[in-house]
């Protein structure tokens, strides 16, 4: 069974910048494109970023376009995230998970999701 398992949250300033991991385990990391995903207090899950199984493709929601920037590493079963310029609004759980296509798809597409980690952007 897949496992997922993220780390690098925090509690930063704005203006500020993390960079977020993510480790996988039981699975075939490397055929499977990648996403981050986030959640904030009384809101539902957003989209963040999405890499396709190679890294050819990215897709970014508009928010973060800019700023953050998703890469993977399939020899050490990772995917990353770069976030530069945090702002209070990115507030919020951080998911890591794996869809079920080589290429970047919709939502739905990704049936194995991380614990999450928290990031907290100060004001």
């Amino acid at each position: 069974q897949v496992h997922l398992g993220e780390s690098g949250g925090g509690l930063v300033q704005a203006g500020g910048s993390l960079r977020l991991s993510c480790a996988a385990s039981g699975g075939t990391f490397s055929r499977f494109a990648m996403g981050w995903f986030r959640q904030a207090p009384g809101k539902e899950r957003e989209f963040v970023a999405a890499i396709s199984w190679r890294g050819s493709s990215i897709s970014y929601a508009d928010s973060v376009k800019g700023r953050f920037t998703i890469s993977r590493d399939n020899a050490k079963n990772s995917v990353y995230l770069q976030m530069n310029d945090l702002k209070s609004e990115d507030t919020g759980v951080y998911y890591c998970a794996q869809a079920r296509t080589y290429y970047i798809g919709s939502d739905s597409e990704y049936v194995y999701w991380g614990q999450g980690t928290q990031v907290t952007v100060s004001s």
